[in-house]
């Protein structure tokens, strides 16, 4: 059971991805968002699922899941929960203002030099472009496997749970990790309306108390995590 929540775990650290949640705010601000964002999640599961599946079956014998069994196991879970705590540590003291400032003055130094315009990551200026045929090979180059992903993966191996309950535990994964654009999309097929609402509702949410949530959840995750690893040194 342990394993299990540690994979819905990770598969929560890879829903939150910057890249998925500003292709998602470019997407909810076209004029057709629902087709769009349905490109574009067909294209995401399209690769998580299928190389996922491959990592799993065809690639399970050359130890490309590996690193995640034996002994390294509790030992990643506690150097990955003692960053955790660190992150939040950081925010919490204000300890990374410095960072967001020396960036930003390399983010003006560089606009001077551009003529003062700013352009987005090129997957982003595609989105804005309004074409579910964009939005799905969009969706296709941007959802390969992060950290998160591969690490669930060797989790999910390491269960040996059979050929069904393995592909349906990566399945199950990759549709938490596109919670961000599901979401959205049952919303407005739904509700549009309060859809909308809602969404311009987090916005300011978020805005207001981002950093305090960031807080609080890097805290319980690398919590739970060096517990974990702790737990698993130990036995």
């Amino acid at each position: 059971m342990s394993d299990l929540i540690q994979i819905f775990g990770l598969a929560l650290a890879a829903m939150a991805n910057p890249t998925l949640l500003a292709a998602v705010t470019v997407m909810l601000l076209m004029p057709d968002p629902k087709r769009l964002m349905l490109a574009y999640l067909l294209g995401a599961y399209t690769t998580s699922i299928g190389v996922g599946l491959a990592i799993v079956f065809v690639l399970h014998d050359s130890g490309a899941v590996e690193t995640s069994k034996g002994t390294v196991g509790p030992v990643e879970d506690i150097v990955v929960g003692l960053l955790l705590l660190l992150i939040a540590y950081a925010l919490s003291s204000d300890r990374d203002q410095r960072l967001r400032e020396r960036r930003q003055r390399r983010k003006v130094a560089k606009l001077a030099k551009k003529g003062g315009e700013e352009k987005e990551p090129l997957p982003i200026r595609l989105l804005g472009r309004g074409s579910p045929r964009i939005g799905f090979i969009v969706g296709l180059l941007l959802s390969f496997p992060g950290v998160s992903y591969l690490v669930a993966l060797g989790r999910i191996d390491g269960l040996e749970a059979g050929a069904a309950p393995t592909a349906l535990l990566v399945i199950a994964f990759c549709l938490i990790q596109q919670t961000l654009l599901e979401v959205p999309l049952i919303g407005y097929a739904v509700a549009p309306e309060r859809t909308q609402g809602a969404v311009d509702g987090f916005r300011a949410w978020l805005s207001r108390n981002g950093r305090r949530a960031g807080i609080v959840a890097a805290t319980v995750a690398g919590s739970l995590v060096i517990i974990r690893g702790i737990a698993g040194l130990v036995s």
